[in-house]
């Protein structure tokens, strides 16, 4: 309880909207303040090391969920290029896991610059953001859909391979 009163105390109540209308999400807000409050040493960003399990087990799906496009298309020519490598993939789970939320600290930092330079109004900067920021139902959808796919060949594939182990 303490360290929320901090994060809450160290932002103003602009700041705390301004991130909640981001997120879209009430429930995840705090977490992402605490997140957000990392990645920002008075003023000065940092890239820091900050657990997330969506992240860890969305990866690419966590990043197109959160509107982090540029990155994502990063993570799967990461992903590529690493799972060349024995046991890349393990990398290419955890990696994400810790800095993916930075990447989505960058898109907010973005967004909120390019709003507070073209929009005066407080309220209808907040209104802005919850309009751009926010996330992607269908990324949940993509993620679902391919996994069962992927996991139907596999399981599919085990089957068949099945008979020639018995013999």
């Amino acid at each position: 309880m303490e360290s929320t009163a901090k994060i809450e105390n160290s932002m103003n109540d602009y700041d705390n909207k301004m991130i909640e209308a981001f997120v879209g999400k009430p429930e995840k807000t705090l977490w992402y303040k605490n997140a957000f409050n990392k990645y920002s040493v008075n003023g000065v960003d940092k890239m820091s090391w900050n657990w997330s399990w969506w992240a860890f087990f969305g990866g690419i799906f966590y990043l197109l969920y959160r509107k982090a496009y540029l990155a994502a298309l990063g993570l799967f020519v990461l992903t590529i290029v690493i799972s060349l490598i024995p046991f890349g993939g393990l990398v290419i789970w955890i990696v994400p896991g810790g800095l993916a939320p930075y990447f989505v600290y960058k898109i907010y930092q973005s967004k909120r610059a390019e709003i507070e330079v073209t929009i005066e109004d407080e309220q209808t900067r907040i209104d802005t953001m919850r309009a751009i920021g926010g996330y992607n139902d269908w990324a949940i959808w993509i993620a679902v859909i391919i996994h069962v796919v992927l996991w139907t060949s596999v399981l599919y594939a085990m089957m068949m391979m099945l008979p020639v182990l018995v013999q």
